[in-house]
């Protein structure tokens, strides 16, 4: 089997999984009890939390434990609008962001709120002096992903952070789920920020949001005692011991991982620009995990189980938007329809082997005559 959709969900460290049966298995106890068990429990739920702050640089009591980056998304965007319905009415983000911030923009824009979008360089960044312009006193919420998941555009977090310093009732969310354990991330200068384990080979069901200790929200959910007023519900101590575990074997080496990355992707992206039928969609402000490109008459879904005739799986733009016809990330990058409708995401990790890029080429153009040739 080859594995090239490492963006969609990374595979389960065995390290990480011990983790999580162990503490399953040893830690019974509810970290919020009050007996031994409690005790024992809630010790090892403090360490794993400082394990995790340290990595991200923040403090224990701003890491908020979520079921994962959409949930985290949500209540970061809710959050704030519902806590300050009366700051402002414009939200600004881009269209190159994740479902999870889409949807709720959405919805928010049905019940009278601004949703702007951001004007974006021809390498996809954020062109700063259109966000500058489009700021207004009543942007109550900046909302953009540090790395689209289905370019791997990587934005200036820190420039754009830096330029909201000026707008003291405006908040900062950045999605970090794409960067976080691939490239190094800085919260300085952010308010808010999601990511999701299973994007670093950590389990499903787990995540985060951190919220700066100057920010207040809104709770999504209500009820019962946890490791915050902001999330209630039962403390998921061996996903969160497993997520610490997962997010620490991941930074290990990481210039290291990243140079092995950036290697694989200058082959495969040498390999592609020889096929005539074939368009790069990234990027050079793309990180070298996520390489998405277009071939031009065969449908993405067709190519995508031809390929996995080969034990060979990638992906059709993100795993959750899987389901509509065009990437809107693709259509904002390339003003291509055709290439929007025709998009595939290959995403590679330090796992990934340069055999198995060679082998994933020479299937691909297999593939390619095939289907062309129909």
């Amino acid at each position: 089997m080859i594995y090239l959709d490492y963006s969609a969900t990374t595979p389960v460290l065995d390290e990480v999984l011990d983790s999580f049966v162990k503490v399953n298995k040893n830690y019974i106890g509810n970290p919020n009890s009050l007996h031994k068990l409690g005790i024992e429990a809630k010790h090892l739920l403090e360490e794993a939390t400082a394990q995790i702050t340290n990595i991200l640089g923040v403090k224990p009591s701003e890491l908020i434990y979520t079921s994962g980056a959409s949930e985290s998304n949500n209540l970061a965007i809710k959050g704030i609008v519902n806590k300050y319905p009366n700051r402002g009415k414009q939200i600004i983000t881009t269209n190159l962001e994740h479902s999870s911030i889409l949807e709720p923009l959405k919805k928010l824009e049905n019940i009278g709120y601004k949703i702007s979008y951001v004007n974006l360089n021809s390498d996809g960044t954020v062109n700063l002096e259109h966000l500058k312009k489009i700021l207004k006193e009543d942007t109550v919420l900046v909302t953009i992903a540090s790395v689209s998941s289905e370019v791997g555009v990587r934005q200036p977090i820190e420039e754009i952070g830096r330029i909201l310093k000026d707008y003291p009732k405006c908040f900062f969310h950045t999605d970090i789920t794409q960067s976080l354990g691939k490239v190094n991330v800085s919260l300085e200068n952010v308010d808010l920020a999601s990511f999701s384990a299973h994007k670093f080979y950590g389990l499903k069901g787990i995540g985060g949001l951190v919220k700066k200790e100057s920010v207040i929200i809104e709770p999504l959910i209500d009820g019962g005692k946890s490791t915050t007023v902001y999330r209630s519900g039962t403390p998921t101590l061996a996903l969160i011991v497993s997520m610490a575990k997962a997010l620490r074997l991941t930074i290990e080496n990481l210039e290291s991982k990243i140079n092995h990355v950036q290697e694989l992707n200058k082959y495969l992206k040498e390999q592609l620009k020889e096929i005539n039928l074939v368009h790069i969609n990234s990027t050079d402000k793309s990180i070298p995990h996520i390489l998405n490109f277009s071939i031009s008459g065969i449908k993405p879904e067709t190519m995508l189980h031809a390929l996995e005739e080969h034990d060979i799986y990638i992906s059709t733009m993100s795993a959750c938007s899987s389901n509509k016809s065009e990437s809107l990330a693709v259509k904002t990058l390339t003003h291509n329809k055709e290439y929007a409708t025709t998009s595939l995401r290959v995403s590679i990790s330090s796992f990934t082997t340069l055999d198995e890029i060679k082998e994933f080429v020479r299937v691909l153009k297999e593939c390619i005559k095939k289907l062309h040739i129909r």
